[in-house]
């Protein structure tokens, strides 16, 4: 069954618009004339399930909680926001942590395609995947690397931040076990 506004064509293919200017989407086909905004009422060529929103109507919700001051089930667990400095420490952790790998997983590629083309060297394709897939989990552990060694605390800690780990960790661990602040 084809899509309603949606006509077989001769051609056999089901689904296919029959001629230009048969499409049901807004703007499609042979002289379509001037884009419509999509959930505008110019835009009736658009089928919408029975109560379905538009796009200007999907933030309703939202301004209506803030006004009353009621948020939904997601907002119970909400708790105060991390400070900035901490928000800092940890994004130039995990910039280092997680780039550098990352760029030399790149450049792996990178170099070893110059050293095979070039003549230089004939390296296996398995060894440049398995270098670049080394580089790329590394910065995947330097992501977590950065978030745990970052001091949680107001003031910073030290240039590894090696003893903050164990200290974030169980903190992590501790704030899933606690049951939701009642607000």
């Amino acid at each position: 069954m084809a899509a309603k506004g949606i006509r077989p064509s001769g051609s056999g293919k089901a689904g296919v618009p029959g001629k230009p200017g048969d499409s049901p989407i807004v703007g499609a086909g042979k002289g379509a004339g001037p884009q419509k905004a999509f959930g505008s009422k110019q835009a009736s060529g658009v089928q919408r399930a029975p109560g379905a929103q538009t796009a200007a109507g999907l933030d309703k919700p939202v301004a209506k909680a803030k006004a009353t001051g009621k948020a939904g089930a997601s907002s119970k667990r909400r708790s105060q926001p991390i400070p900035e400095a901490v928000t800092n420490r940890m994004a130039r952790r995990i910039a280092i942590a997680m780039g550098v790998p990352s760029l030399l997983g790149m450049a792996s590629f990178v170099v070893s395609y110059l050293l095979v083309s070039r003549g230089i060297l004939d390296i296996p394709p398995a060894i440049t995947l398995v270098t670049s897939g080394g580089f790329f989990l590394l910065g995947l552990v330097g992501l977590s690397y950065g978030l745990f060694s970052a001091s949680w605390e107001s003031q910073p800690g030290s240039l590894l931040g090696f003893e903050q780990i164990g200290v974030n960790i169980s903190r992590l661990k501790q704030s899933l076990r606690q049951p939701p602040a009642a607000s």
